[in-house]
């Protein structure tokens, strides 16, 4: 189909023709560049969530879709088949990058987090001598690890699990930043294999836990012969100000999974790193994917990664992170509908004085589109705020100014 389609069109199309298992904000985007994005009508707008911090490199970045479209042309695909000549070059980029021996390349975050919890229960049956069947994860309450029915079988999301089971064993639910949970639950509980947490709960709304928390369980999980699994798919790739999130507390994750912003949002592409004596429990044939490891990831990958370094970008998501949670403690007190901004990096949150189930934070979207900048609620009551990390400062408080004016003409 090649007809342009207005806003109301595009809506009209998905609607009819789409399974509803999103709830977009009515806007229909068909450009992107930095960290601008255009409506098809043409109006411009400040991309503040950045597909959920896939964009971190900022839309279209020309050295990333230089490198997706030189690839194209050469070889997109062989499956794991065949050897290919990217995909060796893309582990050893990463394996002296993050400091590991392995990675396990794969599509999606749900599909890395999958990976990771079958590598843990293999590795604890095969390495620590749990019994087969009986190997048990600790998970962390609030979690969003992807929607697969391995993952919302630990999920406490109603629209995740309800009429979706039956459930998958094997997982034990605990608070969040709270290490004496932790403790217990280890210490309470036979056969554990490992300790798979967010280092900021994301989609939860941007909870930060308590300075040391993730070096604790860190040392808990050593102490016990437990697997540290960190899900980095959204902290990840310089978001929170570190090339990871873990690093703000010196923690090495035992198995370390990212995705997203791996591809600057070119291309679907997520990995799981480990060091050998873990990564090796993996035989041929006991996992993978058509397309994990392809050639084209394995070019974007490169690039997207050169571009996090060579531009400085976790130095600037720490810079402008602080500077938007001062700016935004300064507009605090002026209004009754804000209460409060919380973060780390240029992955923040502003809480809104109303109920989870009222529809104040998805009006104020509304609003802040309607002057120019783009986020989304999650939880009813929190708006998410995560612009690509190319944002500069001047940006950064154009931006600011736009929330203030929102929250004035809201109020």
């Amino acid at each position: 189909m090649t007809d342009t389609l207005n806003s109301a069109q595009a809506i009209a199309l998905e609607n009819q023709y789409g399974a509803h298992n999103y709830h977009p904000l009515p806007v229909v985007l068909s450009k992107g560049e930095g960290v601008y994005v255009w409506d098809v009508e043409g109006k411009k707008y400040y991309d503040f969530l950045s597909a959920y911090s896939a964009v971190n490199q900022g839309h279209c970045h020309p050295k990333i879709i230089g490198a997706l479209t030189e690839q194209a042309h050469k070889l997109t695909l062989t499956s794991r088949a065949f050897y290919n000549d990217m995909l060796g070059k893309q582990e050893k980029y990463m394996s002296e990058l993050f400091g590991y021996d392995k990675l396990l390349p794969m599509n999606t975050g749900a599909e890395a987090v999958e990976t990771a919890i079958k590598l843990t229960r293999k590795w604890a049956y095969e390495k620590k001598g749990i019994p087969e069947k009986k190997a048990n994860i600790i998970v962390c309450e609030n979690n969003f690890h992807g929607r697969t029915t391995t993952i919302i079988s630990f999920s406490n999301d109603p629209d995740a699990r309800k009429n979706f089971g039956p459930y998958t064993p094997g997982f034990i639910k605990i608070p969040y930043d709270n290490i004496d949970a932790l403790e217990n639950a280890i210490e309470s509980n036979e056969h554990i294999a490992g300790f798979l947490v967010e280092p900021i709960q994301g989609e939860a709304g941007v909870y930060v836990p308590t300075e040391g928390y993730l070096a604790k369980a860190k040392a808990l999980c050593e102490k016990h012969h437990i697997l540290f699994i960190a899900d980095e798919v959204q902290t990840g790739i310089a978001r929170t100000g570190k090339l990871l999130a873990v690093q703000h507390e010196n923690v090495k994750p035992d198995v370390l999974i990212m995705g997203k912003a791996l591809s600057g949002g070119a291309y679907p592409i997520s990995a799981v790193m480990a060091n050998d004596n873990i990564m090796d429990v993996i035989k041929p044939g006991q996992h993978g994917s058509t397309f994990g490891g392809n050639p084209l990831a394995a070019a974007v990958v490169m690039a997207a990664l050169d571009v996090i370094q060579e531009e400085k970008l976790a130095e600037n998501a720490q810079e402008l992170g602080t500077l938007f949670r001062e700016e935004i403690e300064k507009i605090v007190p002026k209004y009754n509908l804000l209460k409060s901004v919380r973060g780390k990096g240029l992955l923040n949150a502003i809480l809104i004085n109303d109920t989870e189930d009222s529809d104040t934070a998805w009006n104020i979207c509304l609003k802040l589109r309607d002057n120019g900048l783009l986020a989304k609620p999650t939880h009813g009551n929190i708006i998410r705020f995560a612009p690509p990390l190319v944002m500069n400062k001047e940006q950064l408080l154009e931006c600011v100014s736009i929330i203030d004016k929102t929250f004035s003409e809201y109020n």
